[in-house]
């Protein structure tokens, strides 16, 4: 009866008049949810964004401008690069130009330094020859007129002759010429005998000439050495006595 009694009251508490209200609702889902988030997000980001630009131009600040402005620097800059690599290449080419300039100077100079001494050399010959060829009292006379030698390198002299004929010869010289070179080492005095002792500086100490000769060649010598004195002497052909000699010390 009991049990009865406390079924009965709670159908009326379920069911009755003083049962509690049901609520319809429907169901929004997270596919209809997350496109509303994205576009309510996105509202409010370009909100934001259009009023911070908007609030930048109202203080002066004009984003067109600044692009354009910086677009005309880039290009004055590329510009200033093209340029840059022009000059660079344009120096560039004035140095190996300068180069070249400095070098012919250089070898202009030397050659000018060598005609000078050249020019001078062979005036000293013509006074020599003019001379001799005016004094008709020296008919035939041979002499040697210059005699002189210098070192080439360690081993090495260079020496040089000018021999001449006095008056108005008509027939040639035909003779040699013969050297005697006194030098001192480290074992002490020697001297050194051309062309016997050299016999490759037989064709240079040929004599063959109507008016004057310049004779010019080298002599071997003990590495170190040093020559102290030099003699030279003309001989004829046929003849064994000198026809000129000449003598150089240069201690």
């Amino acid at each position: 009866m009991v049990t009865t009694r406390v079924v009965a009251r709670k159908l009326r508490q379920t069911f009755g008049i003083s049962s509690a209200k049901m609520a319809v609702r429907s169901e929004h889902t997270w596919r209809l949810k997350i496109p509303l988030v994205l576009i309510l997000v996105a509202v409010i980001a370009g909100t934001w964004w259009w009023g911070f630009d908007f609030g930048r131009f109202l203080g002066g600040f004009n984003r067109g401008e600044v692009e354009q402005t910086r677009a005309r620097l880039e290009a004055e800059v590329e510009q200033l690069k093209q340029d840059n690599a022009q000059l660079r290449s344009r120096g560039a080419e004035l140095e190996s130009d300068l180069a070249v300039a400095r070098g012919a100077q250089t070898t202009l100079s030397r050659q000018t330094l060598d005609l000078q001494s050249e020019n001078t050399q062979i005036k000293e010959e013509l006074a020599f020859l003019k001379q001799l060829f005016s004094d008709s009292g020296k008919q035939g006379s041979v002499s040697i007129q210059r005699l002189s030698a210098e070192r080439a390198s360690d081993d090495v002299y260079r020496y040089s002759l000018l021999i001449v004929r006095g008056g108005k010869p008509t027939d040639e010289f035909s003779g040699r010429l013969t050297m005697q070179a006194n030098v001192v080492d480290k074992n002490g005095p020697m001297t050194i005998d051309l062309p016997d002792g050299q016999p490759e500086s037989t064709a240079a100490l040929q004599l063959k000439f109507k008016y004057y000769q310049r004779v010019e060649g080298t002599i071997s010598v003990p590495p170190g050495s040093q020559l102290k004195s030099l003699q030279a002497k003309v001989l004829e052909t046929g003849q064994e006595s000198p026809k000129a000699q000449r003598s150089l010390n240069l201690s």
